[in-house]
């Protein structure tokens, strides 16, 4: 839910989150401007984006209760916010004060335009905008204000999205399919008059030309104010407010044609001779042609944000909760933080939350990207939307609606896809004078080729005129950057590479160092014992059960480390005695009559014994980074012991694949120098910076930005944030449940480093992808707009028609969409390429 500040019933609420608000009635490039222009204008609105892909503005308010406010404005602009009505029972109500608190605390729900409360009936009505709040948001609104609220309607915003888009669907495809039939006899009789000469004679034979042109009249004059009247409800509004679009042009190029040959039909005498030509078919096919581009574009679209529906197919549709002891099943927004979930084989997780009994394996792929199962027992966190494979447990529920973690990486993705890139403005400022420019095109041919062109020169005007004013395609150029920007950032997220703000996927491309911390990031972020060499006569598990023993009576990192590898081991661990520490050398104790000693050469040296025997091992240890320490067991030298914080199995090939890609690879850690050079030798680390403190770790960043190279930084998250945040790009290794890291551009959904490779190569592809898109729209627009206008008649004779242009300016959307959605077969170039929304997930393994 998005934050809110309220400061008393009645004062001003500020939101700090964008509330998302789908428009309606957007068709190409220049509408963007006007939405933002529109919406930035409302007081109390503090910033405003829109997306045409997505149909969506992102609005930031200074004051909720400018809401209201936004839908007029919109509709001034000719355009609809699409709204949601949902009621509310209310329970705690008393008096008519109750009805003023509870229609403030609606209120308060970012996205709301209005709440209305009735006293008898005991109902809330709120109106708000669709998606930009659940029912859950309302249903806390109201408990905070001190009562209880139930929803009556319990269909989801997104499928009321995706209704509302089959919907719209479904009458483009009515409307393509009418307008094509009544266009088909229109484009047979004029055109294949033309190109068939017994046809002509036959239609001059039966019907007559002149009563041929009635029936096209008839024909034509349906397919423009029947399927293709949208084009003159939306166009002709707009032009009247001189903020002409993409559907004025279509609707002047049109009517100009039908209007023509109107006067041809019924009134010849006022053309001069020669002229009176008819273009029906122009008319018909142009509006049958844009339909059809329309429909095309409308499929591709919603191909783009298939990852969002995948994302959103994740998620349990109900949930089995205890009451009184007895399973229960209740829809998903029902579920509340504290409730007892009980999940069996082969369920879905409903919501995140605690194990409070029993055991499993969970299938976390979704998550982590892991093919392997996780076990879970008591105590474990399980998150909403992994499957449970083998066993059943019972869990609290900690998280729900909103908070829930696929829901944040589903508002994540979201707000990637709807945000705009630097590349954009260009863009922008391209498309806010584009419409008037080739409307002023077209007025300059018809008066150029009315005035210097070959006779009949009207005939000549009016059909240039028009095909300038139909080949123009800003929606081509409008849905170059959004739509790369939907398939990219939903890719990544199938791949567990979240991009929390969408300008990192164009600023990661610009990398050329890729700086790394080391705990955590190279390394899985935890001591363990990596090395234990004896000596004859001694049996490796009874040193380690000794040592282990004398270990856990330590707080050491190093003694926790050794005690663990113990218990892995499953090895039984003796009762100590006479335990002693003596700082500097190390520890000695008693355990089952054994007497034993650990620590570095120093203690060994202390008690007489030399370890020389061990010279090329701590030689090893030592060129390694790890520092030995020795075992002695009943005054013999036993062992040599080393524990370290091992290199992720992943990091080695993550760091080829980074180097691969032309980035310069620097560690910085707090470690020792000897251990940190010793770990980059070991890796192929370009540069290593080492003894840095955690607010060091900004002046090196800085040092390393120094001659204008693009920093990207990628560590943990926690003590990271003054170094992700002071980076061009912070990439945040994620924990697989906290992916709100508030200092990172990227979060990587598990701790695996090949995932910053991945995410760099998608951007670099992304990024090439709109320059493909960009390249393609505005070299469409830059060259057939000329030859639209007949620049190539006086050299070749070449001129376009109208009903060729219609097809091009259709076909250029369909390809910049097309182009957009080969972004969904983009592979990983490291490691695996699912994560998110894998298809099968693996079976558990069994354990040995």
């Amino acid at each position: 839910m998005q934050a809110v500040t309220r400061q008393g019933v009645g004062s001003v609420a500020s939101v700090s989150t964008p509330v998302g608000i789908r428009i309606e009635g957007m068709t190409c490039a220049s509408c963007v401007g006007r939405v933002e222009k529109a919406l930035r204008a409302v007081e109390g609105v503090a910033s405003a984006s829109v997306n045409l892909a997505t149909e969506r503005a992102d609005v930031t308010f200074a004051d909720v209760s400018a809401a209201g406010a936004v839908v007029n404005a919109l509709k001034a602009a000719g355009y609809e916010a699409a709204m949601r009505r949902m009621e509310l029972a209310i329970e705690g109500m008393t008096c008519a004060s109750c009805v003023g608190r509870i229609e403030a605390a609606l209120k308060s729900v970012p996205g709301v335009v209005d709440a209305t409360v009735n006293l008898a009936t005991k109902k809330a009505s709120v109106h708000y905008f669709t998606g930009s709040a659940q029912p859950s948001d309302f249903e806390a609104a109201v408990r905070r204000a001190g009562y209880q609220a139930r929803p009556l309607e319990e269909a989801g915003a997104a499928d009321h999205e995706a209704e509302a888009r089959e919907q719209e669907m479904g009458k483009l495809r009515r409307s393509l399919i009418l307008a094509a039939v009544l266009t088909l006899p229109v484009f047979v009789i004029e055109m294949g008059s033309h190109l068939v000469p017994a046809l002509h004679h036959f239609v001059a034979g039966t019907i007559g030309l002149q009563t041929s042109w009635y029936l096209q009249f008839v024909l034509a004059s349906l397919v423009l104010f029947g399927p293709g009247l949208r084009f003159f409800k939306k166009g002709i509004p707009a032009l009247l407010r001189a903020t002409p679009d993409m559907n004025s042009l279509v609707a002047i190029g049109t009517a100009a044609a039908w209007g023509y040959s109107v006067v041809a039909t019924f009134a010849a005498d006022l053309l001069p001779a020669g002229t009176a030509n008819v273009y029906y078919e122009a008319a018909a096919v142009i509006v049958t042609l844009i339909l059809l581009g329309r429909f095309l574009e409308a499929q591709a679209k919603g191909r783009t944000s298939e990852a969002i529906k995948r994302l959103m197919g994740l998620q349990a549709k109900t949930a089995r909760i205890l009451r009184d002891g007895q399973p229960v099943e209740i829809p998903l927004d029902q579920v509340q933080s504290g409730d007892l979930v009980l999940v069996r084989p082969g369920d879905k997780v409903p919501v995140d939350g605690e194990v409070t009994e029993g055991s499993s394996f969970v299938d976390e792929s979704m998550i982590t990207g892991e093919p392997v199962p996780v076990a879970k027992s008591m105590g474990a966190e399980v998150v909403g939307g992994t499957i449970n494979k083998s066993g059943s447990f019972t869990f609290r529920a900690t998280k729900v609606g909103a908070d829930t973690v696929l829901a944040q990486i589903i508002r994540l993705v979201e707000q990637a896809q709807g945000s705009k890139l630097p590349i954009q403005a260009l863009v922008d400022k391209v498309t806010a004078w584009f419409v008037p420019a080739v409307m002023a095109a077209a007025a300059a041919t018809f008066l150029v080729w009315l005035l210097f062109g070959p006779e009949p020169a009207m005939t000549f005007a009016l059909v240039n005129a028009v095909a300038v004013l139909i080949i123009a395609c800003p929606c081509a150029m409008g849905l170059a950057t959004p739509t790369s920007i939907m398939v990219g950032t939903g890719r990544a997220a199938e791949m567990g590479v979240l991009f929390r703000k969408g300008e990192a996927l164009q600023t990661l491309r610009a990398a050329r160092v890729i700086a790394l911390d080391k705990t955590g990031t190279l390394t899985r972020g935890r001591p363990e014992l990596t090395d234990l060499a004896v000596t004859d006569g001694f049996d490796r598990n009874e040193v380690l059960a000794l040592v282990a023993a004398v270990e856990q009576r330590s707080e050491h990192p190093i003694a926790a480390a050794i005690v663990e590898a113990a218990k892995q081991a499953g090895l039984v661990l003796g009762d100590v005695t006479a335990f002693q520490a003596t700082p500097g050398y190390g520890v000695q104790a008693e355990v089952g009559g054994h007497r034993v000693e650990i620590g570095a050469d120093r203690l060994m040296a202390k008690v007489g014994l030399d370890v020389s025997a061990f010279a090329a091992e701590a030689a090893r240890l030592g060129d390694e980074g790890k520092s030995p320490l020795y075992a002695a067991i009943d005054g013999r030298l036993a062992a040599i012991v080393a524990v370290a914080d091992p290199v992720k199995e992943s990091t080695p090939e993550a760091i080829e694949e980074l180097q691969r890609l032309g980035l310069e690879v620097v560690m910085i850690t707090g470690d020792n120098r000897r251990t940190a050079q010793a770990i980059g030798r070991q890796l192929g680390i370009d540069k290593v910076v080492a003894e840095v403190l955690p607010e060091g770790k900004v002046d090196a960043i800085k040092q390393l930005k120094q001659g204008g190279r693009a920093i990207a930084f990628v560590g943990d998250g926690i003590n990271d944030a003054p170094a992700l945040a002071e980076a061009d790009v912070g990439l945040a290794i994620g924990t697989g449940t906290d992916v709100a890291i508030e200092s990172a551009d990227v979060v990587l959904m598990s701790g695996d480093l090949r995932g910053v490779a991945n995410a760099i190569a998608l951007s670099q592809a992304t990024m090439r992808n709109i320059q493909q898109n960009l390249f393609w729209a505005f070299a469409y627009n830059a060259s057939l707009v000329p030859v639209a206008a007949g620049v190539l008649y006086p050299v070749q004779g070449i001129l376009l028609s109208p009903i060729l242009a219609a097809g091009a300016m259709a076909l250029s959307s369909v390809f910049v969409l097309g182009n957009a959605l080969r972004l969904r077969t983009f592979q990983a170039p490291a490691g695996r390429s699912d994560g998110l929304t894998r298809d099968r997930p693996a079976e558990p393994v069994a354990a040995e």
